[in-house]
């Protein structure tokens, strides 16, 4: 049968491989989220740059229709017109 060394032997082999096991999946669990982290922020950046150009269109329209109703009073205003 076993004795109680060979016991002693198979359990501290299994707690080497539950160890390893751990550290490994631990490993890959890191990298996960690192890439997932990186992602992210991709998408996070990339979204504030679509942001950021759409104010940017808003308000140059603003800026574009401000001035040509700027224009129109101004002209109405040389001409005598209310």
């Amino acid at each position: 049968m076993f004795n109680a060394v060979d016991i002693e032997r198979a359990d501290r082999e299994i707690d080497r491989f539950i160890e390893r096991r751990h550290q490994e999946t631990n490993g890959e669990q890191r990298h996960i989220e690192a890439v997932w982290k990186a992602s992210t922020r991709r998408e996070r950046d990339k979204r504030r740059r679509e942001n950021a150009a759409a104010w940017y269109g808003h308000h140059e329209h603003m800026r574009a229709l401000h001035s040509s109703l700027a224009a129109e009073h101004e002209a109405r205003a040389l001409l005598g017109q209310s």
